[in-house]
């Protein structure tokens, strides 16, 4: 199976046309690349190049989308497990797999790039996640995140209550 066997999820063109940065459109990028990694089983590194070489426009930050898809491939596992946890009575595997392709690529900007505030990523997720997914998916992956950055980065979020965090009774 080669690397565009798995055609990876399109961002909704109202999310792309909202005056996105290359560092937004990078991150769509990486969501799209990691999910088509998830589905194909392709290496990450033959996706990256693929992306570099004919699906990435010069409006995007390739750098960054190089560095998130590589770091969330390579920490694959320990990202699942933060999630994992997270999820409060959830599995990954029940989750859509946009969707979980959206949380690493959030997970692994939050272990990995610590020059990026944590609120500026999970506000930049929730973004991407409006590009692939519903209001209430949006929601969820606010709470996600924003649940993991208290664990993750505790001096770098105030003590304010989750908006949007998942709630484990509800049935999905």
């Amino acid at each position: 199976m080669t690397a565009s066997d798995t055609p990876p999820p399109v961002a909704k063109t109202r999310a792309r046309g909202r005056g996105g940065s290359p560092r937004t459109a990078a991150r769509i990028a990486a969501v799209q690349a990691l999910y088509q990694i998830d589905m194909s089983g392709v290496p990450a590194d033959q996706v990256i190049q693929e992306f570099r070489e004919h699906r990435l426009g010069s409006d995007t930050d390739a750098e960054l989308f190089s560095a998130i898809t590589a770091a969330a491939s390579v920490r694959r596992a320990e990202i699942d497990e933060m999630i994992r946890a997270a999820l409060e009575g959830w599995t990954l595997e029940r989750l859509d797999s946009v969707m979980r392709a959206v949380l690493r690529a959030g997970v692994c900007e939050l272990l990995d790039f610590a020059d990026v505030p944590a609120r500026v990523a999970i506000n930049e997720y929730v973004e991407v996640a409006h590009a692939f997914l519903g209001g209430k998916e949006t929601g969820f992956v606010n709470g996600v995140l924003d649940r993991l950055a208290r664990r993750l980065r505790p001096e770098d979020v105030k003590a304010a209550p989750a908006h949007g965090a998942p709630d484990s009774k509800k049935t999905r």
